[in-house]
């Protein structure tokens, strides 16, 4: 049995979650993981503002008008008039309750119960489309089953019990519907799940459950070699090891969030990335298997900043480094890179939020210098000491790039380089060539 997840605009509209219910309705038992259409959580978002600010006024009129964007699909989703009237009836009380949620009082839980609305509204909207169809098909709350611990971590047991239990009682259902996103706290009241929303609800079941893939479905065919945005003739990367997906998520490769496929990474679950428009496509497929002597991509991550800190106390001194990280660590910024030298260490940080208090407390200990606009090229694959001869292929691509700082040997899959944000399209296209683009590759 796998586990499909369809994000936001894999179900934009009424013709894409046509497109969806084709793929699902093959006669095979699996489980479907939506997220909101696309452009929902963005008006709900807007909505709990105004609430909050105590401007219901302005909430309620956007409440009627996402009520009204959405009655405006019916005629083009459903056929006949009783899955019409059936999501009409559905969408009169749902939008009711939330008219009645931003015109009564406002705390942090109305807000988390306002943004768990657009799965809500998506998974109700498919499961009446299938009804229609003839698919057998049923809607189980996330709700029901998705809770998160005291430290708002999700917790696999409920989902094992919720899950084993449905599935031995019911063998009839060939699809069975969720909402990706949300859960429960530990208080029991209506919250949301961080790190990749939906695509981490479909990883948690997957891996609490032990199933047989886990499925990522979006409007892009895998993870590529190089961004296509700035590399011509990039292509989909059919096999990643979990490091390196998540190196690629966090640097740059945007289709996953870095941590929402570590439950099925532990698990031991298979997850393939594959495009709704093209779903005959190989699409990327991410397990616990290490393709010897291979590069596999690259990424690149914008906004980073660069501080230099050179101090002839750090000569010989313990501790210095740990005084650096430490003002780091109070002031809640994470680091990137970490070059050192005998008196200095330089560092790069993508979160420059808090730059100001933290270069006042490093003028205590040395001289600061910072750079800004700068961007970190990431290149992933196997780069255990043992492969001789990529490091070489690697450096010599940036042979017109001004490069910064170097990181290696933290990662057997992972060296990075910082340049300036004006170089990336430079340093990405010169790294395609010398990797993908020649005989070499």
């Amino acid at each position: 049995m796998k586990v499909l997840k369809f994000g936001g605009t894999s179900v934009g509209s009424p013709e894409r979650m046509k497109a969806v219910a084709r793929l699902i309705s093959d006669g095979q038992r699996k489980i479907v993981v939506l997220s909101a259409m696309s452009g929902t959580t963005n008006s709900l978002v807007e909505i709990a503002d105004y609430a909050k600010k105590r401007n219901t006024e302005s909430a309620g009129a956007m409440v009627g008008h996402l009520r009204s964007a959405y009655k405006k699909h019916l005629p083009a989703l459903y056929a006949t008039d009783a899955a019409k009237k059936a999501c009409e009836n559905f969408f009169r009380e749902e939008f009711i309750s939330l008219q009645r949620l931003v015109s009564g009082d406002y705390d942090e839980a109305t807000e988390k119960t306002i943004l768990a609305q657009g799965e809500i509204l998506s998974t109700h909207m498919l499961t009446f489309y299938l009804q229609e169809l003839g698919v057998k098909v049923r809607l189980m709350p996330a709700l029901d089953y998705m809770r998160t611990d005291a430290d708002g971590e999700p917790m696999l047991s409920p989902i094992h019990e919720y899950w084993t239990r449905l599935l031995a009682e019911d063998t009839e259902t060939e699809v069975f519907l969720t909402q990706g996103f949300i859960c429960r706290n530990a208080q029991g009241e209506i919250d949301n799940l961080q790190r990749g929303g939906s695509d981490y609800t479909a990883s948690l079941i997957g891996a609490a459950m032990h199933l047989e893939e886990i499925q990522i479905w979006t409007d892009i065919d895998g993870m590529h070699n190089n961004d296509p945005r700035f590399v011509e003739g990039t292509r989909p990367v059919r096999q990643l090891h979990f490091e390196e997906a998540a190196e690629l998520a966090y640097f740059g490769a945007k289709i996953l969030h870095p941590t929402c496929i570590q439950p099925a990474r532990y698990a031991g679950v298979p997850v393939r990335l594959l495009n709704n428009m093209e779903p005959e496509a190989h699409g990327t497929l991410i397990n616990n298997t290490m393709q010897p002597g291979v590069i596999k991509a690259v990424a690149a991550k914008d906004n980073i900043t660069a501080i230099k800190v050179v101090s002839s106390r750090m000569l010989l001194a313990t501790g210095f480094l740990r005084h650096i990280f430490d003002i780091f660590a109070r002031y809640k910024t994470s680091i990137d890179m970490v070059a050192t030298s005998e008196v200095g260490v330089s560092l790069s940080i993508d979160n420059a939020s808090r730059l100001t208090p933290i270069v006042e407390e490093l003028k205590k200990v040395g001289t600061v210098e910072v750079d800004q606009d700068m961007c970190i090229i990431c290149v992933v694959g196997d780069l255990v000491r043992e492969n001789k001869g990529f490091i070489g292929r690697i450096t010599s691509a940036f042979a017109d790039v001004a490069i910064r700082m170097v990181s290696y040997g933290g990662s057997n899959h992972n060296v990075s380089f910082l340049v300036r944000q004006d170089d990336k399209q430079k340093a990405l296209q010169a790294l395609s060539d010398a990797l993908f683009n020649d005989n070499h590759s």
